[in-house]
């Protein structure tokens, strides 16, 4: 079962979240920083070579920055905090499709809290203005059968406070 917009809202799923960002099947997330990768990453079975590629900020001037075709990771500006009932998925907001981008996300767990990061990826050769604070991403929650006793635990657990 999703769970709307508004309910989530009022429970605080989606902590520095505004009225204007509820949706009837949400919460929209919003841009807090864009950062271009540094280097490259490894990823194996167990994680024991495990290394995340690093990244730089891109500065914000006058408020907005002008990214070209490329792939880029986004930190929001809300933390997210999800219920042991729930599991969130996050989709890219219409209007970023619509400009030639899209965000990649992975499955926010039950138990997991912290202000995330995701992939932006602009596909349009000609770029795309983004302004500090835009609409990028819509969280969307969906209730488990049950509620679990042990949730994420994992390494991005309470990250980017």
């Amino acid at each position: 079962m999703i769970i709307d917009g508004k309910s989530a809202f009022r429970q605080g799923f989606v902590r520095q979240a505004k009225n204007e960002q509820v949706q009837p099947a949400g919460i929209d997330l919003t841009l807090k920083e864009i950062q271009q990768f540094a280097g490259a990453g490894e990823i194996d079975f167990d994680n024991r070579r495990r290394k995340i590629s690093a990244t730089k900020p891109i500065p914000f001037k006058q408020g907005k920055i002008k990214l070209k075709k490329g792939a880029y990771k986004i930190v929001y500006r809300e933390y997210v905090e999800i219920p042991m009932n729930c599991v969130a998925f996050g989709f890219p907001r219409s209007s970023l499709l619509r400009c030639g981008a899209d965000v990649r996300c992975a499955v926010w767990d039950p138990g997991y809290h912290g202000r995330s990061e995701s992939l932006l990826i602009v596909h349009n050769p000609k770029g795309i203005v983004l302004h500090a604070n835009a609409k990028v991403a819509q969280l969307v929650f969906l209730k488990l059968g049950r509620k679990l006793t042990e949730g994420y635990k994992g390494r991005y657990l309470g990250e980017n406070r």
